[in-house]
């Protein structure tokens, strides 16, 4: 994590100001924690990664493999203990989202090379340059390096540990990735020049996370694409939000709709599962303008 990082980040259970406490750094911290001054949680930095959660336990409850893998990637005693206290918390569970998450990330990774990503890359060339850049749903972290070619100071976020390593992994020196959750995330009130959520919608309740990007913006962009791939099964969003309800949302938002994507569109990504399976998507994308 970058030290320089500490300063527009706020916690997540009471929005107070964040220390730093440093136990293993070299041009970046390596490990550590993330102290909130106020309410005194504390939210671990190891291997680089930050994990901003509301709690800690109940992110590892869910991925109780990823607990060792934590703890295995902990150098110093301090970050051994913390997460073994952690795990001491856990009860046995058959479901482990983290299973599910380092499966995607080897498939994300394996995909990185996709025409969709060096479209979108070619569609947001033209947007002017800005000072920050957020990116709901980093995954691996394609697009967010992509902005900070271009853009001053690029923040990417991801519920998964497994794909923001790789993401963190040859990054630019003006990016930043935080393992944290889209509707709790850790910014506060700060403002960005722009925020997007690509292929985010379905994992994520739509117009929640439509509300706080909007909020997180003061004059400038929020960009969505999704290919409304809803159908998750008991695991579907509540309120599902389609091509045209995304545009009106945009509108009631006050919002301009610009660079060609105010009418639906299309544009194929094909995601490569393994040898026999390959998913064929039709992705719409929304750029809109907030004036």
């Amino acid at each position: 994590m970058n030290k320089t990082s500490v300063k527009f980040l706020r916690c997540v259970k009471c929005s107070g100001k964040i220390n730093l406490e440093v136990l293993n750094e070299s041009s970046e911290i390596i490990e550590g924690f993330l102290v909130c001054i106020d309410c005194k949680e504390k939210f671990p930095i190891i291997n680089g990664i930050p994990i901003i959660m509301k709690s800690f336990t109940n992110y590892l409850k869910l991925r109780p493999s990823l607990g060792g893998n934590l703890l295995l990637l902990s150098n110093s005693q301090k970050m051994k203990n913390f997460v073994k206290i952690t795990l001491s918390k856990l009860r046995k569970s058959s479901n482990d989202l983290a299973i599910i998450e380092k499966r995607w990330e080897v498939i994300y990774r394996e995909n990185k090379n996709s025409q969709f990503y060096s479209k979108m890359t070619q569609k947001f060339s033209m947007l002017p340059r800005s000072k920050f850049v957020l990116e709901h749903g980093a995954s691996i972290g394609i697009i967010s390096k992509s902005f900070a070619k271009k853009h001053e100071n690029v923040f990417g976020i991801d519920s998964s540990f497994y794909a923001i390593t790789t993401a963190k992994q040859n990054s630019q020196e003006n990016i930043d990735f935080f393992v944290c959750d889209s509707l709790f995330h850790p910014f506060g009130k700060k403002k960005f020049d722009i925020v997007l959520a690509l292929n985010l919608l379905e994992l994520v309740e739509p117009v929640e996370l439509l509300n706080i990007m909007f909020k997180q913006v003061n004059h400038g962009y929020i960009i969505i694409s999704d290919p409304y791939d809803y159908d998750r099964g008991k695991n579907s969003v509540r309120t599902p939000l389609y091509e045209n309800d995304i545009r009106k949302k945009f509108h009631n938002l006050g919002m301009s709709i610009m660079y060609n994507t105010k009418n639906p569109n299309s544009f194929s990504w094909n995601l490569k599962i393994n040898k026999r399976t390959t998913l064929n998507y039709k992705v719409d994308l929304v750029i809109g303008k907030k004036s």
